[in-house]
């Protein structure tokens, strides 16, 4: 697997640092970036970054990527984008000192999942499948094996986005690198496989 599927596409609020090339895409975040919409916190963010492509109305998503995370809330994976109040975004969110998969969902307000994990290192991989107006979230356990985080409702728009993302609402400076991208048709029994 490589980037070669996202090559061609572009910021919703470019980094602090970023390159592109065969190998990874590398990006260091701005000044506490994130995606929020109110829910508990009672703010809204719309700042974060995030590399994207149009989106099929149907597909399965897998994205790796490493990231060096240090200080509250650092993030990094991908996010599927409708619009600033109807988006999903899926990967590793670091808090309390603890690596969480982690999906926040939403549609007019977020809400958030999480999956606490020990301090992880090394690539890691998820993947979403949109199909039927439903949205099926894993992450892959080291054996390689798929877990599910969550099946929930989530209708497509012909004008939707997917790509990596990353943000840190505490700080700048938190260093990803995304390793791989594929984008193919739904895998077959999505919610098992």
């Amino acid at each position: 697997m490589a980037l070669q599927q996202i090559s061609e596409g572009r910021w919703l609020n470019p980094p602090k640092a970023w390159t592109f090339d065969k190998d990874a895409l590398c990006v260091e975040t701005g000044h506490e970036t994130d995606f929020w919409q109110s829910t508990y916190y009672g703010f809204r963010r719309d700042n974060g970054h995030f590399w994207h492509i149009p989106a099929p109305s149907e597909f399965t998503a897998t994205i790796t990527f490493q990231g060096d995370y240090e200080t509250l809330y650092d993030q990094a994976g991908m996010m599927v984008r409708i619009d600033d109040t109807h988006w999903i975004k899926l990967g590793i969110e670091h808090s309390d000192n603890i690596t969480n998969f982690s999906i926040v969902v939403t549609r007019g307000q977020s809400d958030w999942s999480v999956f606490g994990q020990p301090l992880l290192s090394g690539p890691q991989s998820v993947r979403l499948t949109l199909q039927g107006g439903a949205l099926i979230a894993h992450f892959q356990r080291p054996d390689k094996s798929w877990q599910l985080m969550r099946v929930a409702n989530f209708p497509m728009t012909t004008d939707a986005m997917i790509g990596p993302m990353a943000c840190s609402p505490q700080r700048e400076g938190f260093k990803t690198r995304f390793l791989s991208f594929l984008l193919t048709d739904p895998i077959t029994n999505a919610l098992h496989g």
